[in-house]
């Protein structure tokens, strides 16, 4: 009945064990962290995540961690912010790789077409079918605004 653990969720065990081994406190401190947050939504929701669910919830994170960068760096406390920046880099390691601005653009354009998109009133469509293939690899801020370009504009 148990549905197999996320490929994602395993590599994150694996290396939690491997900075505890190597006594890498900083490190560790930070995956403990994304553990702890895949952990609660797993007991709120009553589901075990898979890997899709689990880069929304990295997403999250580094989310919150860039709003606290420009927080701690407006009230002059560079060692806060310095900190953030890394648990950024770590968790970014768990990321898939990033779209390049021409796969974006194709897959707007694909998904203009599969949905039969014509006018920014159909861009909630196009943006639902975009999220499965871009979310996690691209700003979906971004891809929301070249979205309603085109659509804008007339395709």
């Amino acid at each position: 009945m148990s549905q197999p653990e996320s490929a994602l969720k395993q590599r994150i065990t694996e290396d939690m064990k491997s900075a505890m081994r190597a006594a890498d406190k900083r490190r560790l401190g930070t995956i403990r962290l994304l553990m702890a947050a895949i952990k609660q939504r797993e007991v709120d929701d009553r589901i075990a995540l898979d890997d899709a669910q689990v880069i929304a919830a990295i997403e999250k994170m580094i989310k919150q961690r860039r709003d606290s960068i420009s927080q701690y760096q407006a009230a002059g406390r560079q060692e806060l912010a310095d900190q953030e920046i890394y648990e950024i880099e770590v968790l970014q390691t768990y990321m898939p790789a990033a779209l390049s601005e021409a796969e974006v653009d194709v897959l707007i354009e694909a998904a203009i077409t599969n949905t039969g998109a014509v006018s920014a009133k159909d861009m909630g469509k196009v943006i639902a079918a975009l999220k499965a293939q871009a979310q996690g690899r691209a700003d979906m801020g971004k891809v929301s605004t070249k979205v309603k370009t085109k659509l804008g504009a007339g395709g």
